[in-house]
């Protein structure tokens, strides 16, 4: 019975010294730093390695990552100055280089990033018009970059970079600008028809226009050279009126030629007295 008792008694106080060497003995990970307190207070910061501790007086209060830390930005809706809502998100790259304050200085640095990081990019667009907002990607990322790092640097922390990882307009928005861009399309394809029709309309007048001198400056010719050649025939025979009646009769053949020739035309009948016709023509009756 009382072996049994010194066993378990034996058992308990090896446990307890298991239990001790294990708290006063830590080995810290390489790419963590891990925040001492004693009794309550903080005592010191361990570095990667073998590391020794007051066992039940000190504790390891936190473990804080010190290698890059990538902090996804949720997507929100940003209102620009021209009011039109669009979709942004980033990444934010930061390093903790002052353990103490990461954890001291604020309650959780991650979310204190995020938000910051948010409200900033939130107060970037704002400032910004759609078209201007949608082509400045990396004007906006420096700018953020610029106005975090003050901020940050008072809890520990150092941002390596910040990337926006996507930009648009919203759902609504998108629809307003496909049909804007459909819109836009038919308005420049109607000015453009319109614009050749104008221009067609135009070269047909200057046609129908050069057209209509060619035939004046024909009808001339050809009143001249009938003028002409009556003033010959007259200048002949001596006869005044014997020239016209040569050429109107000239022309009433052709006429009648003409007329003959036509596919629609079934008989033709010419005047017994061809000169008394002509007279006829003219107004005159032969004496």
């Amino acid at each position: 019975m009382e072996f049994t008792e010194f066993t378990l008694i034996a058992f308990a106080v090896f446990i307890i010294i298991l239990v001790t060497i294990a708290k006063a003995v830590r080995t810290v990970p390489q790419g963590e730093e891990w925040v001492v307190e004693r009794l309550g207070k903080f005592n010191t910061t361990l570095t990667a390695g073998l590391r020794f501790l007051i066992p039940y007086i000190d504790r390891v209060a936190y473990r804080v990552p010190t290698k890059d830390l990538i902090l996804d930005i949720p997507e929100q809706d940003v209102i620009t100055r021209d009011n039109v809502v669009i979709i942004t998100n980033a990444i934010a790259f930061v390093k903790v280089t002052d353990t103490v304050k990461a954890v001291y200085g604020i309650t959780d640095f991650r979310s204190g990033v995020t938000n910051i990081t948010q409200t900033t990019l939130r107060s970037i667009i704002g400032e910004m018009e759609l078209d201007h907002a949608l082509s400045s990607r990396d004007q906006i990322k420096v700018r953020l970059k610029e106005s975090i790092s003050d901020d940050v640097a008072d809890w520990g922390l150092t941002v390596k970079s910040v990337e926006i990882q996507d930009i648009k307009p919203s759902a609504s928005m998108q629809t307003s600008m496909e049909k804007q861009a459909a819109a836009e399309r038919e308005r420049k394809a109607a000015v453009i028809k319109a614009e050749g029709e104008k221009q067609a309309a135009i070269l047909q007048a200057e046609a129908r226009l050069e057209a209509a001198k060619r035939d004046a400056a024909a009808q001339i010719t050809l009143a001249s050279g009938a003028s002409e050649a009556i003033k010959k025939v007259t200048d002949a025979i001596s006869d005044r009126d014997l020239p016209a009646y040569f050429l109107l009769g000239e022309r009433y053949i052709m006429a009648i030629k003409d007329l003959a020739a036509s596919p629609s035309s079934k008989t033709v009948v010419l005047p017994a007295d061809l000169i008394q016709a002509v007279q006829g023509l003219m107004g005159r009756s032969r004496p």
